[in-house]
């Protein structure tokens, strides 16, 4: 089929070296599963359990996986609670047992393994390792939201700030994404003064949404 001729003064885009200088437009989101067009950036994610991944999801794809939870699928829509544990216990001792060099990570239980794996910032994206059972055990005593995370879709996000330590239970979408934001700005041996920016603004979002987990371990 043969183009029609374009009329001079007729062009919208950037022509000849222009069109490799001029900003390019903002990349459309769609659903990684049935390619729907995603408005905004308020959009669900699913864990990608068999790649260990976030995957964008419409709203019908999300309630999909949301009933579908059942079947532990490679697919689970990540959920939106944010909890808090005023009464944990996790102290220096239990950060060393971790052997985590930085000052924040997040700790999730990966059912393609079959048990806790830890994950924290570095320059080059999330750095994992696996703790020991033993320094899973003393996490576990130390907070009740240990036992509350459901696997693959929630993630325990601490940090080791101004002498104590800071614990929340939150979907791992938020880790995700505090990665990736530390992964962006980060400066020199520790992150610099924008990613710390970063991270301040992470976990007040974070304080500001939680809620305090209700009931006691039996």
């Amino acid at each position: 089929m043969t183009a029609l001729p374009t009329r001079t003064g007729a062009r919208t885009g950037p022509t000849g070296l222009r069109r490799f200088t001029a900003p390019r437009p903002p990349r459309e989101e769609r659903c990684e599963l049935c390619g729907a067009r995603l408005a905004g950036a308020g959009h669900r994610h699913l864990a990608d359990v068999d790649r260990r991944a976030l995957a964008c999801a419409c709203g019908p794809c999300a309630q999909l996986m949301d009933h579908s939870a059942a079947t532990r699928g490679r697919f689970r829509a990540v959920p939106d609670r944010v909890l808090a544990d005023p009464a944990h216990r996790v102290d220096d001792a239990v950060w060393e047992s971790l052997r985590i060099p930085v000052s924040v990570a997040f700790l999730f239980h990966n059912s393609a393994l079959g048990r806790a794996v830890a994950l924290y910032p570095s320059p080059a994206g999330a750095t994992e390792s696996e703790p020991e059972d033993l320094a899973w055990e003393s996490v576990r005593d130390a907070t009740r939201l240990a036992d509350l995370l459901d696997p693959d879709v929630e993630a325990l996000l601490m940090r080791r700030h101004q002498g104590r330590t800071e614990c929340f239970l939150v979907p791992i979408d938020i880790c995700y994404e505090l990665v990736g934001r530390m992964r962006l700005h980060w400066q020199g041996f520790d992150g610099g003064a924008e990613a710390r920016a970063d991270l301040d603004a992470v976990f007040a979002r974070v304080r500001g949404a939680a809620r305090e987990a209700q009931g006691s371990r039996t």
